[in-house]
């Protein structure tokens, strides 16, 4: 996929970039495998904001993607490749041998026509499912199973890969795009290849517009807010944040501190990201 530029015609398109969508070989989702998406605008069930800088947007209806790859054995050919507001990935759209069809995060090099298979003794091929167990030491792989029958919770975003880096008892090395290193169950599946869409983090937005087109509103900087609503609020003229550390609105310390709080998972970590 390439990143088109805009011809600076007004100020917003100065710097503006976007896709070219030419890898994109369906406009309109399969009807079968949408659901409605409803926004509640960061709000909970009280009217309260609990999420902020929520709110607005385009309308989008929800891919059911499949995550599981729990078709085991039946081969499916690749549809169409198609766009997904609700992810930075691309998808594909599956129909198997028996006529069913799915929807799977495009993986990169997947092209229409190509055949995909889930199961034990798929080839080692981009958009191919297999148990960890089952694919060689070093090979680049995305959706990966936490939990055997879960479903791929780890590495789906566009561009996203991990390589697979030993195996011994029953788990095996895993380096996330993050850097970090984890142990993974061998019986759980992994879809081969790189997530594709590369060049998602090269394009610029450009204007606020784009912005919130996705949804997203407007972020006030807590120095230009008084002291009651920001501990960086307040003061004549500019001011620098003047504590130890910059604070969340709520008075939270930010930028670097640690808020994982899962000690039951810390022994899967081989190794940290940071």
């Amino acid at each position: 996929m390439a990143v088109k530029v805009y011809k600076p015609v007004t100020p917003g398109l100065r710097g503006m970039t976007g896709y070219t969508f030419e890898e994109i070989t369906k406009t309109k989702p399969e009807r079968s495998l949408i659901v409605v998406r409803k926004k509640h605008a960061g709000r909970n069930h009280f009217g309260r904001v609990t999420v902020r800088h929520q709110g607005g947007g385009n309308r989008q209806f929800i891919r059911l993607v499949d995550f599981k790859r729990d078709k085991r054995g039946i081969p499916a050919r690749v549809a169409a490749i198609e766009y997904d507001p609700n992810r930075t990935a691309r998808i594909a759209l599956l129909v198997y041998a028996d006529g069913e069809k799915r929807y799977i995060v495009a993986p990169l090099g997947l092209k229409v026509g190509d055949t995909v298979l889930a199961g034990k003794d798929a080839e080692i091929r981009p958009g191919n499912s297999l148990p960890i167990a089952n694919i060689p030491v070093g090979t680049m792989i995305h959706n990966i199973e936490l939990k055997e029958g879960r479903g791929g919770q780890l590495v789906r975003a566009a561009g996203a890969a991990a390589q697979l880096l030993a195996k011994e008892g029953d788990y095996a090395q895993v380096r996330l795009p993050s850097g970090e290193v984890r142990l993974v169950r061998q019986t759980c599946y992994a879809t081969i290849g790189q997530v594709g869409n590369l060049d998602h983090s090269n394009v610029k937005l450009g204007k606020a517009g784009r912005k919130r087109h996705m949804g997203i509103r407007p972020t006030v900087r807590g120095t230009a807010m008084s002291p009651r609503d920001h501990p960086h609020g307040g003061g004549e003229g500019r001011q620098p944040v003047g504590m130890p550390g910059p604070k969340s609105p709520w008075g939270k310390p930010t930028r670097g501190y640690k808020t994982r709080r899962n000690k039951q998972t810390d022994k899967y970590i081989v190794r940290r990201r940071k």
